[in-house]
C-alpha cells in the first residue's frame, strides 16, 4: 500500500516523562549506573552538610556567653554594676571634691568590648586632699589654699594650739572682737580681719558649716536644723532617728519610718478585691493574692504579691545610684522561672528612675536624675516570671521615697 512505511517491529516509540523516546535513545547500563551513583553522591553530600551544620549549631549554643573585661571603681570614685555580659551597663561617679573625666556609663557590646574607656576622677580643688588639721576648714586661693582654724588652733594647717595664759599678745589682737581673722601668707602674717560666715559663704568658696554659720566674737559657730544634732567636730550635722526613741511617736497600728530631719507614720493597706481577686496581708509590708479559681484568667494576671518599701534620701544626691533591688527565689522542690522581666509600671516618678537587670535573677531601680526636696515620690516596680516563655506570675513592689529639704 502507498503511504509512509510502518516502523520496523521492535522499534515502537515509547511514551516517557518529557516526550517520546525511541530505544536508540535509552541509556546504557554503564550510563545508568553512573547516574545512580551521582545521585547517591549528592544525597550523601547533603546529609554530611546537614550533620556539619547541626554540629556547628550545637557548638555555638554550648559556647559561653560573650562578656567584657572586668571594670573596677576609679580611684576616689565609685562603680555601680557588677555584671559584664552583653548589653549590661556599668555606671561611675566620683567622691565629693572630684569630677569625672570620661563617660559616666559604658555598655558591653557583642564583640566583647565596652562602648567607652573607663573614666577617672580628678580633684576639683587643692582642698580635695583635706590638708587642714584639727577641724580646720580648707579655703581655695589663687594657686594655693588656706586653712581657717577653729577656736584654739593656729598655723597654716591648724596644727598648733593658740597661745593662752600670760602671753602679752595673741592673734586676736589684730582684729576687733566682733571679727574673726585668718593668716593670709603663712604663720608670720599679715592677718586679714573678716566676718568668717560672710567671707566663706561667698560664691565659689567652701562652707564653714554643713548647715548654718553664726558669727561670734572673734570666731564662728555652726548650727543644725531641727531634727539634726551637731557632731563633735562642731560643723557636721547628723540626723536624729525619732523612731528609736524611748517613747513611740506613731499611733498604734502604724509603723514609724525615719526621714531626713523627721519621720513618717505609715500603714500600707492591701488593694480591695474585685472580679474573684482578693488579697490578704501576710506581714506589715506585704500582701498576697488568694488562690485563683481554675478558670479565672483575669485573676492570674493580677500581681501575686504586693510589697511596700520606704526610702529616705537627701536632696541633690549624686547620680546614677542604685536604690532598690528586686529578685526571686524558687521554693524548695519546685522549679523556678527561667526568665524574668522587670519594669516600672506606676507612680509619679516622672522619669527620675530606670529599671535594669543586674544579673539573671535580679533587677535594680536606679536613680538617674537628682531630686530636690522636700517632696515625696512613688514608683511601682514589676517583676514578671516566665517558664519556657509562658507567663507564670508577677510581683509588684511599691517604693515610696521621702526626699529631705537638705543635701546631707
Amino acid at each position: 500500500m502507498s503511504g509512509s512505511p510502518e516502523p520496523a517491529r521492535g522499534s515502537e516509540p515509547v511514551l516517557m516523562r518529557g516526550g517520546l523516546f525511541s530505544p536508540q535513545n535509552c541509556l546504557s547500563k554503564q550510563q545508568l549506573l553512573s547516574a545512580i551513583l551521582f545521585a547517591e553522591g549528592i544525597r550523601h553530600m547533603k546529609s554530611r552538610l546537614a550533620a556539619l551544620q547541626n554540629s556547628v549549631s550545637r557548638v555555638a549554643s554550648d559556647a559561653p556567653p560573650v562578656s567584657c573585661p572586668a571594670l573596677s571603681a576609679p580611684p576616689d570614685g565609685r562603680k555601680f554594676g557588677s555584671k559584664y555580659l552583653v548589653d549590661h551597663e556599668v555606671h561611675f561617679t566620683c567622691n565629693p571634691g572630684f569630677r569625672l573625666v570620661g563617660p559616666s556609663s559604658v555598655v558591653c557590646l557583642p564583640n566583647g568590648t565596652w562602648t567607652g574607656e573607663q573614666p577617672r576622677c580628678r580633684g576639683t580643688s587643692e582642698c580635695s586632699s583635706q590638708p587642714c588639721q584639727n577641724g580646720g576648714t580648707c579655703v581655695e586661693g589663687v594657686g594655693q589654699h588656706r586653712c581657717i582654724c577653729p577656736p584654739g588652733r593656729t598655723g597654716s594647717r591648724c596644727q598648733h594650739q593658740a597661745q593662752t595664759g600670760t602671753a602679752k599678745w595673741s592673734l586676736f589682737d589684730y582684729c576687733p572682737s566682733s571679727l574673726a581673722h585668718y593668716n593670709q601668707e603663712g604663720e608670720s602674717g599679715p592677718y586679714v580681719c573678716e566676718r568668717p560666715c560672710e567671707l566663706y559663704g561667698q560664691e565659689g568658696r567652701p562652707r564653714l558649716c554643713m548647715h548654718a554659720c553664726v558669727n561670734t566674737p572673734g570666731s564662728y559657730r555652726c548650727t543644725c536644723p531641727s531634727g539634726y544634732h551637731t557632731l563633735t567636730d562642731g560643723k557636721t550635722c547628723e540626723d536624729v532617728d525619732e523612731c528609736t526613741g524611748p517613747q513611740p511617736v506613731c499611733p498604734h497600728g502604724t509603723t514609724c519610718i525615719n526621714t531626713g530631719g523627721g519621720f513618717q507614720c505609715v500603714s500600707p493597706e492591701c488593694p480591695e478585691g474585685s472580679h474573684n481577686v482578693s488579697y490578704v496581708k501576710t506581714s506589715p509590708f506585704q500582701c498576697e493574692r488568694n488562690p485563683c479559681p481554675m478558670d479565672s484568667r483575669p485573676c492570674r494576671s493580677m500581681p501575686k504579691t504586693i510589697s511596700f518599701h520606704y526610702l529616705s534620701l537627701p536632696s541633690n544626691l549624686k547620680t546614677p545610684i542604685t536604690l532598690f533591688r528586686m529578685a526571686t527565689a524558687s521554693a524548695p522542690g519546685r522549679p523556678g522561672p527561667n526568665s524574668l522581666r522587670f519594669g516600672i509600671v506606676g507612680g509619679n516618678s516622672r522619669g527620675h528612675f530606670v529599671m535594669q537587670r543586674s544579673d539573671r535573677q535580679t533587677g535594680e531601680l536606679i536613680l538617674v536624675q537628682p531630686l530636690e526636696g522636700p517632696q515625696t515620690l512613688e514608683v511601682d516596680v514589676d517583676m514578671s516570671e516566665y517558664l519556657d516563655r509562658s507567663f507564670q506570675a508577677n510581683h509588684v513592689s511599691k517604693v515610696t521615697i521621702f526626699v529631705s529639704p537638705y543635701d546631707f
